[in-house]
């Protein structure tokens, strides 16, 4: 078959949910944020990554899906492209509906079970007390190898915002 006669191809959606079982990244970053309630922000954010040659593939992923958007990882430094959901609501109403129909088969379903139910106390506002908000972060630190890339440790995260409501 042809390059482009392959590119033309529909992705199926047993394609799209192995490919992300390969490639997809589930993550709930949190951050200080001066704004908000308990002084963090959490921001969960689904993702992709690929060489800049398969971009055709991101943007077929990105139409499939209707939603996100796709950035260069590093501009200048990389030739790695990101294809990116930050919004929680097209998390909620696109792409946890289409993995829960699609299960994801490696060891990545641990991590996507933490991030769904994130996602979920998240539109449920769970995250407006401190409670709901401190077993949100407990979640997100028990994902991607209990948290070890992060940048604030989860008893600096628990410390502070307990310490915000005082």
């Amino acid at each position: 078959m042809s390059r482009e006669n392959q590119q033309e191809r529909a992705l199926t959606p047993e394609y799209i949910a192995g490919f992300i079982d390969g490639e997809g990244c589930f993550s709930v970053s949190i951050h200080p944020h001066d704004n908000s309630k308990w002084g963090w922000m959490i921001d969960p954010d689904f993702t992709v990554n690929q060489h800049h040659q398969s971009r055709e593939l991101l943007e077929r992923i990105q139409k499939f899906f209707g939603c996100g958007k796709i950035y260069s990882k590093s501009p200048g430094k990389s030739n790695v492209l990101t294809y990116v959901v930050y919004s929680r609501r097209s998390i909620h109403e696109k792409i946890i509906p289409f993995l829960d129909a699609h299960p994801l088969i490696s060891h990545k379903r641990h991590d996507y079970a933490k991030f769904r139910e994130i996602v979920e106390l998240l539109m449920l506002k769970k995250h407006s007390t401190l409670e709901g908000f401190q077993s949100i972060v407990r979640l997100a630190f028990e994902m991607n190898a209990q948290g070890k890339q992060r940048k604030y440790t989860l008893g600096e995260v628990l410390k502070s915002s307990s310490e915000t409501t005082r």
